[in-house]
């Protein structure tokens, strides 16, 4: 009864305990001691003790150090700031009671940039490098922009933990971080299904707090056109599945650009061709090329038509849009699945053909795709390719990115194209799409992108990796369950050290105390197996 005496003075703030009498009291009650629980994905040094320190709400602030360049006013910290305070006291504003120690002293998260980056965005240089030094009363957050502070934010949000009674506490820690990877995609497929803009909106905040940079916007395909282009506005009003209510806007499209900055996270376009365009030739007359049967047109069509000037013209002023609406320096290109069966059934493409010499239709294609690549590349575009593209390309000098796609030893094939000299982004083994056992992660989690004979060179030229999400099956209702927690092994893998980051059965407990955080930022994950999380997900 006198337990329960000192616990009601205690809610009630009546009676500022002594905290070796609380624990004593806790321990008689037999409550869990809550500690912090596992970062994902792991930081490359962390040292933390068992020396605690409790945080309230109410005196905790977010300030800028004195020698840091950037400064209140800061719009990417400014609202990562508000953002974070959201999740480190998730509920502070529902929260009737809370235990407060030390009310009087306030606990300040010092962020120092050597880069004002406030203004710009994140691209392929951008340093993501941070260090962080958590003690009493203070911590200190130290990066060389402000993209690599909001990784330094995403850390501390994850190490501040509950008690039984919603008390905040953090641990005297000390962290020196950076990503292995400098490319680390999620593809979202919004052709096949359309995905609202909230649903976009919904996976870059899963993205930044597993650390992911790039969302690769695969925004059109045969199925449908969303993307409303100003330029050329009947490829959505007759491409996409519903002119009003199945596009992307252009004030959509600043939208989804906006919200990734804030989050360090770069937007990267796909316009994929000459193959995947079915609706594209909806909206623009003469774009596909005419497919024959028994020497007469069949009424059918296949991809883009690379022996038309018009096609060219065309292509130019789209890309142009795309590069003004877009800012990031890389644009895919796509390039693959090209069928060649209705090219080679047109008889003025075979006439081109005899007349450019191209004894095969892979070197057509290459010819189209040499031409779009010098489009791009008079816009200041760097150009990513799927690897079809390289696998045909005679002329690879002028190609830069390639993306790896396909099943079978993927690595015969990265280990070939950094020997040509070209850049990679590694995709075969993160097709969440495909089917199998949704639970697996660990195949995802045990992959290996550089376990390729090679010099320490052409490894440098693996640029990172990306999940693929395509979505043939896949719409909003299920695309965070499909992506999480299985996204977020890849996502270790690309950002943390291959040597400590090598064990499953270490990384699991890590994982799914990572999943029961993404549940209560609102994050409908799949469950890894049997359990349960203290904050179950609410609907929210």
């Amino acid at each position: 009864m006198a337990d329960m005496e000192v616990m009601n003075m205690v809610s009630s703030g009546s009676y500022r305990p002594n905290f070796n009498l609380l624990l004593l009291i806790l321990l008689q009650l037999g409550l869990k001691l809550y500690t912090v629980g596992g970062m994902w994905p792991l930081p490359q040094t962390f040292t933390s003790s068992t020396e605690r320190y409790p945080l309230n709400p109410q005196t905790f602030y977010f300030g800028y150090g004195g020698q840091s360049a950037a400064q209140q006013g800061c719009s990417v910290l400014d609202a990562a700031f508000k953002r974070y305070f959201s999740l480190i006291f998730p509920d502070y504003i529902s929260a009737s009671v809370v235990l407060r120690f030390n009310e009087d002293k306030l606990f300040t998260l010092e962020i120092t940039v050597d880069h004002n980056d406030c203004d710009s965005y994140p691209n392929e240089d951008s340093s993501e490098k941070y260090n962080m030094n958590v003690s009493a009363r203070h911590a200190s957050l130290h990066a060389e922009t402000v993209w690599g502070a909001l990784r330094g934010l995403e850390t501390f949000s994850q190490l501040v933990y509950q008690d039984d009674f919603g008390a905040y506490f953090i641990n005297r820690t000390e962290i020196e971080d950076f990503p292995r990877f400098p490319f680390r995609g999620i593809l979202l497929d919004t052709s096949r299904h359309y995905l609202p803009v909230q649903a976009i909106l919904k996976t870059l905040d899963a993205m930044a707090y597993s650390k992911f940079n790039v969302f690769h916007w695969h925004i059109v395909d045969d199925p449908s056109f969303p993307y409303q282009s100003r330029t050329f506005p009947d490829l959505s009003s007759k491409g996409a599945f519903h002119p009003m209510t199945h596009v992307y806007t252009q004030s959509d499209v600043r939208r989804v650009i906006s919200y990734a900055r804030l989050r360090g996270i770069r937007v990267l376009p796909e316009f994929d061709t000459p193959g995947h365009t079915k609706s594209w030739g909806k909206g623009q007359p003469d774009l596909l090329t005419p497919c024959y049967k028994g020497g007469i047109p069949s009424g059918t069509f296949g991809p883009v038509n690379p022996v038309l000037p018009s096609t060219y013209r065309f292509m130019a002023g789209l890309f142009k849009e795309v590069s003004s609406v877009f800012p990031d320096s890389y644009i895919h290109l796509g390039g693959d699945e090209v069928d060649f069966s209705c090219w080679r059934s047109n008889p003025d493409i075979r006439a081109f053909m005899k007349k450019m010499g191209f004894g095969d239709f892979t070197k057509l294609e290459a010819f189209y795709i040499e031409n779009i690549v010098n489009i791009t590349n008079a816009l200041k575009k760097t150009s990513i390719v799927w690897q079809d593209v390289f696998d045909y390309h005679e002329r690879r000098s002028s190609l830069s990115v390639v993306e790896v796609w396909r099943e079978g030893c993927y690595l015969c094939e990265v280990r070939r194209v950094v020997k040509a000299g070209l850049k990679v982004i590694l995709a075969s083994p993160w097709y969440l799409d495909k089917p199998g056992p949704t639970h697996n992660w660990s195949r995802y989690y045990n992959v290996w992108p550089l376990a390729f004979t090679g010099t320490e060179e052409q490894k440098k030229l693996v640029i990172g990796g990306e999940v693929c999400m395509w979505g043939e099956y896949v719409d909003s209702t299920n695309l965070n369950q499909r992506l999480w927690p299985r996204a977020s092994a890849a996502a270790e893998r690309l950002w943390s050290d291959e040597k400590e980051t090598s064990n499953v059965e270490k990384a699991l407990p890590r994982l799914q105390d990572f999943r029961c955080k993404l549940l209560r930022r609102g994050i409908q994950a799949e469950p890894l197996y049997i359990g349960y999380c203290r904050h179950e997900y609410q609907g929210v």
